[in-house]
C-alpha cells in the first residue's frame, strides 16, 4: 500500500508574526519558514506505518511556489521515499487545495491519505474533510490514535471530542488527518539530509491537472489582537466588586 501525506510550509511556530503595513496578510519575508507542525505528525505516522512493514512507500505532496521544495526536503529527510510538489500560488483556498490532491490521489492510487488537522498560518481545518468528500472515501479527523490492519483493509482511528474518545473504523482507502497527541516527530539527522538531496521531487503544474484557481472568497483585512491592558492592584474586597460590576460589568 502507498500513502500520500500532504504538508505544507508556514511561517515557523516560534516566530512572532507581524501584519504587513497594509493590512494584506501577514509578513513572511525574512522569516523562518518550516513545515507545518501537524503535517509533522501526519508524515510521522505514515513513516511509522510504512515501517511495521503496512506500506510499501510514502509520498509526500505540497502545493505552492517554487520554496516549498525546501519543506518538502525536510520531509524526505525525515523518511519519505520520494516527493510531489505542485507549483501554485502560495495563497490558494483548501476548496482548491482539496482538488489538487484529489488529482494527485487519482495519479498516484495511494490506499491512505495523511494531512495535518489544520495549518498554523490560517488555522481553516477544512482540506482534509474537503478532499475526502471529493474523492468519496471515509475520514478520521482529529487522530490521536491510527491502527491498521492490512489484511481487513480497515483502518481503526481514535479521536479526542469534547465528550471523550471516539472509535472509528475505517474501509481503506480513507483520509486521516493528525491530532497534536497521535505522535512525536522524529528530527532529521545529518545523513537522512544528505540522501534526501538525491530523492526524487516531481513536478506538476495546475495545469496538468487540470486545476483553475478560482475562490468565493476574498481577504479584506488582517489586523493583530488588541494588546492587553496590564493588571491592577485593588486595597479591598469592596473596590474588586466594584471594578468587576462598574469597569468589567461581569456582575
Amino acid at each position: 500500500m502507498k500513502i500520500m501525506v500532504a504538508i505544507k510550509r508556514v511561517v515557523d511556530y516560534a516566530v512572532k508574526i507581524r501584519v504587513k503595513p497594509d493590512k494584506s496578510g501577514v509578513e513572511t519575508k525574512n522569516v523562518k519558514m518550516s513545515m507545518n507542525p501537524f503535517c509533522e505528525i501526519a508524515l510521522e505516522e505514515a513513516l511509522r506505518v510504512k515501517e511495521l512493514g503496512l506500506a510499501s512507500e510514502v509520498v509526500a505532496v505540497s502545493v505552492g511556489p517554487s520554496q516549498f521544495t525546501e519543506t518538502l526536503r525536510t520531509g524526505l529527510a525525515m523518511g519519505a521515499d520520494r516527493a510531489i510538489h505542485v507549483e501554485a500560488p502560495e495563497n490558494i483556498y483548501p476548496i482548491t487545495i482539496a482538488k489538487i490532491l484529489k488529482a494527485l490521489v487519482d495519479v498516484e492510487k495511494p490506499g491512505l491519505l495523511f494531512l495535518g488537522k489544520q495549518a498554523i498560518d490560517n488555522d481553516q481545518n477544512q482540506t482534509g474533510q474537503m478532499v475526502a468528500g471529493l474523492l468519496k472515501w471515509p475520514q478520521g479527523t482529529f487522530a490521536s490514535k491510527v491502527v491498521l490492519d492490512k489484511e481487513k483493509q480497515v483502518a481503526t482511528v481514535d479521536r479526542e471530542v469534547d465528550g471523550g474518545i471516539e472509535t472509528l473504523c475505517l474501509n481503506l482507502p480513507a483520509v486521516i488527518t493528525t491530532d497534536l497527541r497521535l505522535n512525536q516527530p522524529r528530527y532529521a539527522t545529518l545523513p537522512n539530509i544528505m540522501k534526501a538531496k538525491s530523492k526524487p521531487i516531481k513536478k506538476f503544474t495546475l495545469q496538468d491537472l487540470n486545476i483553475e484557481i478560482k475562490s468565493d472568497l476574498e481577504v479584506v483585512e488582517v489586523t493583530e489582537p488588541p494588546k492587553r491592558k496590564s493588571g491592577v492592584i485593588v486595597s479591598s474586597v469592596d473596590e474588586l466588586i466594584d471594578k468587576l460590576k462598574n469597569e468589567a460589568r461581569v456582575i
